[in-house]
């Protein structure tokens, strides 16, 4: 069956590890599938994502932020998402659009609409089947975040990261029949068998 999962949330969520637990639970089952993230997943997009993450001293607005995003998602849906998805493979993202909207529209502040038309645009209107939004309260995830090294992001101030929080549970609870909600304060075992349990209901 052809499956395609997100996972999202803010920072510290501990998405990273839960999107490593569902792709080795696949390939233990002899699942054909495939784990990308973003920004990156190719080397096109791998080189915007270093850049929007990283770029030290260079005052990127919000617009362009939107732009060079979606450049990378475009490079990612057609060059790796689509052609894994027609070969029957699951394929598991870490971030997709919702990031856009939640961190470029309800962070920033950017006009809902057109951030919701420049995603389509790059997406080329594919959607997933499940997004699992690992939540967690601001102060939690960033305090997760504190002891390493931050990236333009996580350098944003808590205002920011709540405005993030509460355009993720907006996103889910304006489509729950795609949304999986989960408290990411939980031990990562639960976590894994709660997203295990939706993921094994869609197979």
């Amino acid at each position: 069956m052809v499956l395609f999962i997100t996972f999202e949330g803010g920072e510290g969520s501990g998405k990273s590890v839960q999107v490593k637990e569902l792709y080795k639970r696949l390939s233990q089952l002899a699942i054909p599938a495939l784990l990308t993230h973003e920004p990156g997943g190719t080397p096109f997009g791998k080189k915007f994502g270093r850049w929007l993450k990283w770029a030290q001293g260079t005052n990127i607005s919000p617009l362009t932020e939107l732009l060079l995003f979606n450049a990378s998602r475009a490079q990612l849906v057609t060059e790796v998402i689509q052609p894994n998805l027609e070969s029957g493979r699951v394929v598991i993202s870490d971030r997709y659009s919702d990031s856009t909207t939640a961190y470029q529209g309800y962070g920033r502040g950017l006009d809902l609409e057109m951030v919701k038309a420049t995603n389509n645009a790059a997406t080329q209107g594919l959607k997933p089947n499940l997004t699992v939004l690992l939540d967690i309260s601001t102060e939690k995830g960033l305090a997760r975040k504190r002891a390493k090294r931050q990236d333009r992001f996580e350098q944003e101030d808590m205002a920011f990261h709540q405005r993030v929080r509460e355009g993720y549970l907006k996103l889910a609870a304006d489509d729950s029949e795609r949304w999986l909600v989960i408290d990411a304060s939980q031990s990562k075992k639960k976590i894994a068998e709660i997203v295990w349990q939706r993921v094994r209901r869609l197979l």
